[in-house]
């Protein structure tokens, strides 16, 4: 389907990406546009948008694996200015390089002005969903641009606990989890706390329980993104030595691989809830309504 200047918008999305992107453009009222990609040997892009674009257009792309993709967005954000876009939103899902927001050693790069200010440059909006900030308030400072949209997956992980686990007690591995797991508890009324860990290195953590009643509880560990996993599996066998009745995961994000995942069962996770923000077997609850409503709004 090409687009007229006469219709609500056009989302623009890599093959990968196409279900998620296509479902959320058509409740968006957007038409949905592939980009055709080709990739050379020597590892250069090349890249085709429809020769006719609205005023209008959204690019959908997560940035998990980030590197190449940024690559893409530049091409495709000044490609689609030149064919006539005249607003232009990132959908992010996952968004990458935000983790470092200062300096701690002299000469380090700061990854998240760098990249923030790359997207701004390129975009007049970009709507994520639970970007991991930390010593940044908000998703603007981070990414300067005119509009900039954070939405949860908090609230869509705890309707889908209520439904299939009921009452539980939700616990962060770590105090910057505390936004996401008071948020989700706040809508059930569930008890929750937050654990408190040392970090060693990418993957040697220390994790220490918070000063609660855990035995007999069904408790349901929440985060934004689980990656190596080391911090969920030493959350996992600490709960189950406390005698939790059960230990659950949930995450926004999902960037585990196979193994990773597997040693978190065998530390006594049960269920691995995400959300489809990053495309993952793991995924339970679908983030396309709440991007949906951001883009009509």
């Amino acid at each position: 389907m090409q687009p007229t200047r006469e219709t609500g918008g056009a989302l623009l999305y890599v093959p990968e990406e196409q279900a998620l992107a296509t479902a959320v453009a058509s409740s968006a009222g957007l038409a949905a546009l592939a980009i055709e990609r080709h990739r050379f040997p020597d590892g250069e892009l090349r890249l085709c948008l429809p020769p006719a674009l609205p005023a209008r257009v959204v690019v959908w792309r997560g940035l998990h694996q980030p590197n190449e993709k940024l690559v893409e967005l530049l091409l495709v954000a000044q490609t689609a200015r030149d064919l006539g876009a005249q607003e232009l939103t990132l959908v992010a899902p996952y968004l990458g390089y935000m983790r470092q927001d200062m300096a701690f050693r002299p000469g380090e790069a700061v990854s998240q002005r760098i990249v923030g200010r790359f997207l701004a440059g390129l975009f007049d909006a970009v709507i994520t969903v639970d970007p991991h900030l930390h010593r940044v308030a908000t998703l603007q400072e981070a990414v300067p641009v005119a509009r900039a949209v954070v939405l949860s997956g908090a609230p869509l992980l705890a309707e889908h606990i209520a439904r299939v686990r009921g009452p539980v007690v939700l616990l962060g591995p770590d105090e910057e989890s505390l936004q996401w797991v008071a948020s989700a508890a706040r809508l059930h009324g569930w008890k929750h706390a937050v654990c408190h860990k040392t970090r060693h290195g990418d993957r040697e953590v220390d994790i220490v329980l918070p000063k609660m009643a855990l035995a007999g509880e069904a408790v349901v560990l929440i985060d934004d993104v689980a990656s190596s996993g080391q911090t969920l599996v030493r959350a996992a066998e600490l709960l189950k030595a406390a005698g939790a009745r059960s230990v659950d995961v949930a995450v926004t994000h999902a960037l585990l691989e196979e193994a990773a995942l597997a040693r978190i069962h065998q530390a006594g996770v049960g269920a691995f809830w995400s959300t489809d923000a990053v495309a993952h077997p793991t995924n339970a609850v679908s983030i396309a309504n709440a991007v949906a409503g951001a883009l009509r709004g």
